[in-house]
């Protein structure tokens, strides 16, 4: 069925009239829009399509904060359809899974295979190699339903490097690279762990100090490494080293080469780091001395790395906002129900303003933030390379969904304190997007120098 369906869309593509509300098959050659997907997720926006043509009009009403997982009347087809299908997913993995993994502290193999299986890793990956070749507007509504769902950033966080985290190898790696790594990362066979911040350089990126030095066909890498996520199930990571020592350079930017490779434990010692949420998806520092990395494991040109990891890094920040406003309303949505429910004095503690306020207040804070993420992702998809709304996303969704959460944990008292709830998990979680992968203060500094026009305080 789904190669017959396949072989419709191959024969037209449907457009949409807005004046008439309506869709209409357009005969046409469609070789653009059929190698935009994989055939399940090609499928699946091909039937929404199609059921759109008797379909009712959209709802005129926003959904409300206690349903689960509702659709948003602002996104366009594509969207939705990956809204829906992830939805289906998540609704097989409850509250009481995510729970469970954080309190084992075990890392969620069951959802992760679930993702691969539909094909949804490789959601902006070119489908030549399996991928649907979505944007990131798509991947940012992915990621925020993963969230959402009550799995936090323990779901998001075992799926999201392999959305964003190859994308230097997409545009930069050669032919042969791309066959080699992107293939197995998208069917889930492989997983890859990200390797730039440095124990004695923190966010100063152009001061890293891990060297490699060219010895025939190989390099070898001598160095160390904080916060690299994954790292304990990884079979690869994208690592950015210097090739040339910052002193030799003319300019800070240059002289940092980035390589995909493999994590060769034998050659690099992982030590986990315990932290306060995120219990299942272990966070790591690495250290080497003499770990031999082959020639053509480097992406790109000696001496490029920085600009090819900068391409990634706007997207990252808008992928992980949307993922920190699904927090949020995943919490919004556990207290508002609460909040209906619970008697106090003979009445809903809800009908206090006191309550009822604060949770109004914080849905408002993250609906303008979701809507300001999901412009800064169209801008990404058509183009727009800077940093501005990427930094400004990373602020606002990091302040707003932790003020939903801690809302949310107030607003249930005792009750937002107990595990069982989930809201805590949600407050422990949501304050990782404050810190990282870039402080809100750094967030600021950008946009204070680029928007604002001050001199850089730094």
């Amino acid at each position: 069925m789904i190669a017959s369906s396949t072989r419709c869309i191959d024969a037209f593509c449907i457009v949409q009239t807005q004046q008439l509300g309506s869709f209409l098959p357009v005969m046409a050659s469609c070789q653009a829009f059929t190698s935009f997907a994989s055939s399940r997720i090609r499928f699946a926006l091909y039937r929404r399509s199609w059921s759109r043509l008797s379909a009712p009009s959209r709802r005129t009403f926003v959904a409300k904060a206690t349903e689960y997982l509702p659709a948003y009347a602002d996104y366009n087809d594509s969207q939705s359809t990956v809204r829906s299908s992830i939805a289906k997913i998540c609704s097989r993995f409850p509250e009481k899974y995510w729970l469970d993994i954080d309190n084992a502290a075990r890392w969620p193999s069951e959802f992760q295979e679930a993702v691969a299986k539909d094909g949804w890793l490789g959601i902006m990956m070119p489908s030549e190699y399996g991928g649907s070749e979505l944007g990131l507007a798509e991947a940012t509504v992915m990621t925020q339903t993963i969230a959402e769902s009550g799995g936090g950033y323990t779901a998001s966080s075992c799926v999201h490097m392999n959305i964003f985290g190859l994308a230097p190898v997409v545009k930069y790696g050669n032919e042969e690279q791309r066959k080699r790594f992107l293939t197995p990362l998208i069917e889930g066979k492989e997983r890859a762990c990200f390797a730039v911040t440095e124990p004695n350089t923190g966010l100063d990126t152009l001061k890293l100090q891990s060297l490699a030095t060219r010895d025939g066909d190989h390099y070898s890498l001598k160095g160390s490494k904080i916060w690299t996520s994954t790292a304990q199930v990884a079979e690869k990571i994208l690592i950015l080293v210097r090739t040339t020592p910052l002193e030799e350079v003319k300019k800070p930017t240059e002289g940092l080469t980035l390589f995909y490779t493999d994590l060769d434990r034998s050659q690099v010692s992982v030590t986990e780091i315990k932290k306060m949420g995120r219990a299942a998806v272990d966070t790591n520092s690495l250290y080497f001395d003499g770990w031999r990395v082959p020639v053509q494991d480097r992406i790109g040109n000696e001496g490029d790395g920085f600009k090819m990891i900068m391409h990634g890094m706007n997207a990252e920040r808008i992928l992980l906002s949307g993922e920190a406003v699904g927090i949020g309303y995943a919490a919004l949505r556990h207290a508002s129900n609460y909040a209906r429910e619970r008697i106090v004095f003979g009445r809903p503690i809800g009908k206090n303003q006191a309550v009822a306020h604060p949770l109004a207040k914080a849905w408002c804070q993250l609906e303008s933030t979701r809507l300001m993420i999901m412009q800064a992702a169209k801008m990404w998809d058509e183009g727009f390379a800077t940093g501005e709304y990427a930094n400004a996303v990373k602020y606002l969704a990091g302040e707003n969904a932790f003020t939903a959460c801690e809302t949310a944990v107030c607003s249930m008292g005792g009750m937002g304190y107990a595990k069982e709830c989930h809201v805590e998990r949600f407050l422990r979680e949501v304050i990782t997007p404050r810190l990282a992968p870039v402080s809100r203060e750094m967030c600021l500094n950008y946009i204070a120098e680029k928007v604002m026009d001050q001199p850089r305080s730094y």
